[in-house]
């Protein structure tokens, strides 16, 4: 059903590619044949073995999938981020390490995030509360689950490193769905943990931005703002297909049974009849895009088994799981049950 979006190369935001090389490792000492799962994630050996040569997003996001489901991991993402040396990060380690105080590192962390990875751009925002949260730019987020809580988890403990506190976030909401945490895990990200939520976003007390960074230097952060300034401006700003922007300002609206054109449209900053051009202009409608969204979040979800059929439905924005066996009839022709049988890695 998904229609190939029409990015030109240029356009497919990129990554460093260490999160993909964190996981090959990984996957390489559990005696995994990792050579197959590359090729079908469109990578190759030469992309991970050399650090220089950076990733597409989108790729990454297959790979860490891939290796998830072979491992049968299903929380790959946050293992990976509690084993990495943080000094990986490069550039946006050291910013915000040598910043004056835990709020400079995250304000600076979120201006120069596209740096790592340009398919997704960190925001600050410092009140009474701090808040970070991550905005999918030209990648469509609900394939994701495994890279954002590297994400979520790499910020935690960054948070605690560099201010050498023991640092618990209030809250943390992710746009995935997730039908249970570990104990271990909980201790790392708190109580309040949140699935399939409308943000993805991590939520700490306004005071820890004022708490001073145990690394702090104004020489060094001085040199490393000025030269991540120089390699943003250079770097290429991503245009992304309206395909893309839609599917990921639905997704949270999924849940809450407000998946509309009207409610996308504002979201987006356009009115109903421009998003109808725009997708138009892809050979889309809003209904295909919706429909195209449904069926895959749909799939994913059938395949974890704990999950009843009408938190599924729940889930995809419908009120009855009749609903959701009428769609599911007409987009593959069986009904999500037998599909849930029937699905694997």
């Amino acid at each position: 059903m998904r229609k190939a979006n029409g990015m030109q190369l240029k356009d497919i935001p990129m990554a460093g590619g260490g999160i993909t090389r964190t996981a090959y490792a990984f996957a390489s000492r559990a005696h995994v044949s990792v050579g197959p799962l590359l090729k079908r994630a469109n990578l190759s050996v030469q992309q991970v073995k050399n650090p220089r040569l950076r990733i597409a997003v989108k790729d990454q996001i297959k790979f860490l999938n891939l290796v998830a489901g072979k491992l049968q991991d299903e929380f790959l993402g946050i293992r990976l981020a509690q084993a990495i040396d943080l000094r990986e990060l490069g550039l946006l380690y050291y910013v915000m390490a040598s910043s004056d105080t835990l709020g400079d590192g995250l304000r600076r962390a979120a201006r120069y995030s596209t740096i790592q990875n340009e398919g997704v751009q960190v925001k600050y925002h410092a009140d009474k509360l701090v808040t970070v949260t991550f905005h999918y730019l030209g990648v469509p987020r609900q394939f994701d689950r495994h890279q954002i809580e590297f994400f979520i988890t790499i910020l935690l403990r960054a948070c605690r490193k560099f201010s050498g506190l023991a640092l618990v976030p209030l809250r943390v909401k992710l746009m995935h769905h997730r039908s249970r945490l570990p104990s271990e895990i909980k201790r790392l990200f708190g109580a309040h943990v949140e699935f399939a939520c409308d943000a993805d976003e991590v939520v700490y007390a306004g005071s820890i931005a004022r708490a001073p960074s145990a690394n702090a230097d104004p020489y060094l952060n001085a040199l490393l703002v000025r030269y991540c300034d120089e390699v943003i401006a250079k770097r290429r700003k991503n245009s992304t297909t309206w395909q893309l922007k839609v599917e990921n300002a639905i997704v949270p609206l999924l849940p809450h049974g407000h998946a509309r054109i009207g409610k996308v449209a504002a979201e987006l900053g356009v009115s109903r009849r421009t998003l109808a051009r725009r997708l138009a202009a892809e050979g889309l409608t809003f209904r295909k895009v919706l429909d195209s969204l449904r069926f895959d979040l749909a799939r994913r979800y059938l395949r974890e088994k704990e999950l009843p059929i009408s938190e599924v439905a729940w889930l995809l924005g419908y009120h009855e799981t009749s609903a959701l066996n009428y769609a599911f009839k007409r987009w593959s022709g069986s009904t999500p049950k037998r599909e849930s049988n029937a699905e694997s890695e």
